[in-house]
């Protein structure tokens, strides 16, 4: 049931849809590109936050013959690939038929209310793409599109209210940025030795692996079904938790069984991870890691400090030294080849233990502030989601002052 004063609206008789166009053959032939009018693709929607803000591409005069130019203040939505993803143009802006052009038929259709209606239905059109190789959908889906809509001044006090929310997310979003830009700076300079504490200025040493760290082998002879898997996000995580099921095999008698503060480097190459990922268990106490995994632990006999190490290996220090033993052409559908005897011989750069532990406490403390950071960008997306369905369907409804009901009268 619609709230009091709304109506349900098809969306193209409230707002014009029309596709966009490339017709060039090839597509990527160069004489067509390099003005100054950008040429979006779905990638560049998607990747937007309200406005559209980046291009990768432009097209000159002869370009934009053969393409489709929508107008500053249009909707760009995305129909093939990354299904309904929108952003705002705020330049006339040139597309190609993955990318739908809607613009407000009067003014009485708001632009950001509008935009926000069809991020709202972005699940139903995704749902109506079917199953092909790349998803799709095309105008006769978009046009009927049923949408609650309220009185114009009720559009316009959503439209602000959520798009202050993104002002939000876009701040925190930076400072998120920043802080991680920071946090990398500080960790290359500390594990690298190029910045050092004032009263800690012993000469840094080379030591083989081994030395510092001694295999892991034990087998999973307690039947633990905690079967792990390397995240870069969530570094070892249980495959229930990331995969919401486990893809192992049924029989776990083979795998390795990890305790925590155990590390496991898994030898497939993966983005921001070019020689593999070495991770640390901190989230369970224990957990069983295929056997494809290398596992190794602090010795007890070394006094060493595991949080150092636990950012060594993220800052990817151990790299080229694993570049060096992993032989050319020796990767096998993104597993590396890396010997064992060859790993445990790898050589680190490394301070006095005391120097370890403080470069530690500082990396702690700037990775503290990031994960706050984080956290917050995670809560502003979760309310405003929240609120956006609200707004959108009439079930919470925007409360005006009778000096503004008496100035819209």
């Amino acid at each position: 049931m619609l709230p009091d004063g709304w109506t349900l609206e098809r969306l193209d008789a409230i707002a014009t849809v029309e596709r966009g166009k490339f017709s060039a053959r090839p597509r990527n032939d160069p004489k067509y590109f390099g003005g100054d009018t950008p040429f979006v693709q779905t990638g560049d929607v998607a990747g937007a936050q309200l406005y559209l803000g980046t291009h990768s591409q432009t097209l000159n005069a002869l370009g934009l013959t053969v393409s489709k130019v929508f107008e500053t203040g249009t909707i760009l939505l995305t129909i093939a690939a990354n299904i309904g993803a929108t952003a705002i143009t705020r330049v006339p802006t040139a597309c190609p038929d993955s990318v739908v052009g809607i613009r407000p038929l009067s003014p009485a259709t708001d632009l950001l209310w509008l935009k926000y209606a069809l991020d709202e239905m972005r699940g139903d059109l995704d749902s109506q793409a079917g199953q092909n190789a790349q998803k799709n959908i095309n105008l006769d889906v978009l046009k009927p599109l049923r949408i609650a809509t309220p009185p114009a001044r009720e559009q316009k006090q959503i439209g602000e209210i959520l798009s202050a929310w993104d002002q939000a997310i876009a701040t925190a979003q930076h400072l998120l940025v920043n802080s991680r830009r920071c946090s990398r700076v500080l960790m290359s300079s500390l594990l690298a030795g190029h910045r050092r504490f004032p009263g800690l200025s012993d000469k840094w040493r080379h030591a083989e692996l081994e030395a510092i760290f001694e295999r892991v082998t034990r087998k999973n002879t307690e039947q633990n079904t905690n079967v792990l898997t390397i995240s870069a996000e969530h570094g070892l995580i249980s495959q229930r938790d990331y995969f919401n099921k486990s893809v192992a095999s049924a029989n776990l008698s083979g795998y390795t069984l990890l305790h925590r503060h155990d590390f496991a480097y898994n030898k497939s190459y993966s983005a921001g991870y070019p020689m593999g990922a070495i991770k640390p268990l901190l989230a369970y106490e224990a957990g069983v890691v295929s056997s494809l995994y290398l596992c190794f632990r602090l010795r007890e006999d070394v006094d060493a400090d595991f949080d150092f190490f636990r950012h060594y290996f993220e800052a990817g220090l151990l790299n080229q030294e694993i570049e060096g033993i992993a032989q050319e052409g020796a990767r096998n559908h993104g597993l590396l080849n890396v010997g064992v005897t060859d790993f445990f011989k790898l050589q680190l750069h490394i301070p006095s233990a005391p120097e370890q532990r403080r470069i530690a406490e500082v990396i702690n403390v700037a990775r503290a502030e990031e994960a706050l950071l984080e956290a917050q960008v995670r809560a502003l997306r979760q309310e405003k989601t929240v609120l956006m369905s609200q707004l959108l369907t009439g079930k919470r409804r925007v409360k005006f002052s009778e000096v503004e009901l008496e100035a819209q009268a």
